[in-house]
């Protein structure tokens, strides 16, 4: 059992000033793993207060302090990798060595790659008589999502106090075990008190309180379009900034000339992987008609031989959704799929034999789905699948943009030219050809609605940073 029913504001562990907690439940037992603090607005006011009188000082410090600051956080972050990485399987249900391999590692890269941008990054640049400056610009509230709780926590919080900021941070509740590790880690490196604040509770509460106080200055947000309309909407009363990184309906274009086995690995990387709970998942598979049958022969054996079990077991490729909730969600779009005459392949409703107490799902891939069904046009957050056939490259780029979204996008090819070509034409905000490694330092985000702003590296720490133009020096 987790106790983390404090708060971390000012410096200090804090109980919330009403007291409350919440449990929190394993998502491979549905039994309870311990309790967090439930913050309300008025712990948001003191963290903010916190904050706001760290600011003057911490945003005067100089490059080399804060790249020394957060060269210290790295350090003690990779200190506590172990208990970083046991704490996302606890929240998430992510296998064990996908929390250490991804997770834990993505969110080491940012501290690293933050101290590393600070070294180089132009604060100030002169045009003839006219000097321009890029200043922290106050008080950040960081507000993170339950599928990546380590890396989403990490970047905010490093470009923020890269750029000198101070932050409070609000994590999903459900990914709340984590953050608080974040915190100790924080805490053990030195940042000076007021500087990072942490407060968990309901997005609702927390959330909107963040967005609306007169003395946060910028808000970054991942999360569902429909929480960062409310976001937007209490943010507007300040006119502050808002950064928002959203949800994802992403294309892989399987190109005529693909080698099936990289197209088959996109698949496992960046959709079964994390049990389908990634913003950037490649949910529609676009496949050559006439190549079809030859790609269902390299996808469906694959896909059937993951292990879907206990997170903590070895051998473990696919752990549980992370909650009943997301689960219900999952089996919802699968029975939509069922319903509009999509073709089940394998998978489909209900859990795996013998894991019936977690929120455990089959990995599922539809054929014979159309670009206007549910499961092609809305974000389902879970292993499922959807293959479209196309006959021309040009007809697969018209279906690849035909979505609200434009987060990620993925090609396939064994002519890099023409694949290259292709992901030029995809309105998406990051595109990976042939299952190239991916760079967390890159800038991050989307195109229409899968937001607005970018993170990572110099991008990310821009968002932190507000212009000033001075004359007559």
């Amino acid at each position: 059992m987790r106790d983390y029913t404090k708060l971390y504001i000012d410096g200090a562990w804090r109980e919330p000033l009403d007291g409350s907690v919440v449990d929190l439940t394993d998502p491979a037992t549905g039994e309870v793993s311990g309790r967090v603090a439930l913050g309300a607005e008025a712990d948001v006011d003191l963290a903010v207060a916190a904050a706001n009188r760290a600011f003057p000082s911490f945003s005067r410090t100089t490059r080399q302090e804060r790249i020394d600051l957060l060269e210290r956080i790295a350090d003690e972050y990779e200190r506590r990798a172990e208990d970083m990485a046991q704490a996302v399987t606890a929240e998430l249900g992510c296998p064990l060595p996908l929390s250490r391999a991804m997770h834990v590692a993505a969110g080491l890269i940012q501290f690293r790659a933050a101290a590393q941008v600070l070294k180089t990054f132009a604060f100030t640049e002169d045009r003839g008589t006219t000097h321009i400056r890029k200043e922290a610009i106050g008080v950040a509230a960081l507000i993170t999502p339950w599928n990546f709780p380590a890396l989403q926590p990490a970047g905010k919080t490093a470009s923020a106090l890269a750029a000198g900021c101070t932050v409070v941070l609000k994590p999903a509740q459900l990914a709340s075990y984590s953050a608080v590790v974040l915190a100790e880690i924080l805490e053990a490196a030195g940042v000076p008190a007021g500087v990072f604040n942490l407060v968990t509770g309901r997005g609702s509460v927390i959330g909107n309180a963040l967005a609306s106080h007169p003395d946060v200055a910028v808000v970054s947000f991942t999360g569902s379009g429909e929480a960062a309309l409310q976001v937007n909407a209490a943010a507007a009363k300040s006119a502050k900034r808002v950064a928002t990184e959203l949800g994802g309906k992403s294309p892989q274009v399987i190109m005529p000339d693909a080698d099936l086995d990289v197209a088959v690995d996109t698949v496992l990387t960046w959709l079964m992987a994390n049990t389908g709970q990634i913003c950037s998942a490649p949910s529609r598979t676009l496949v050559p008609r006439e190549r079809l049958e030859e790609f269902l022969s390299v996808l469906l054996p694959r896909v059937e031989a993951l292990q879907v079990g206990d997170p903590r077991a070895e051998g473990t490729d696919m752990g549980p959704l992370i909650s009943g909730e997301q689960w219900r969600t999952v089996q919802h779009y699968i029975q939509a799929g069922l319903d509009e005459g999509a073709r089940l392949l394998t998978g489909g409703l209900g859990k795996p034999d013998g894991l019936e107490n977690g929120h455990f799902v089959k990995p599922t891939v539809f054929s014979g789905v159309t670009n206007d069904m549910t499961i092609a046009q809305e974000e389902i957050f879970g292993p499922v699948m959807s293959i479209i056939t196309y006959d021309t490259v040009d007809e697969a780029i018209q279906i690849a943009n035909d979505t609200r979204y434009g987060l990620a996008g993925y090609v396939t090819g064994s002519d890099l030219a023409d694949a290259a070509d292709v992901a030029s034409r995809i309105e998406a905000g990051y595109v990976i050809i042939n299952n190239a490694e991916f760079d967390w330092t890159a800038p991050w985000g989307g195109y229409k609605e899968s937001g607005n702003g970018r993170e990572w590296g110099p991008d990310g720490m821009q968002e932190y940073l507000e212009t000033k133009v001075v004359l007559g020096r």
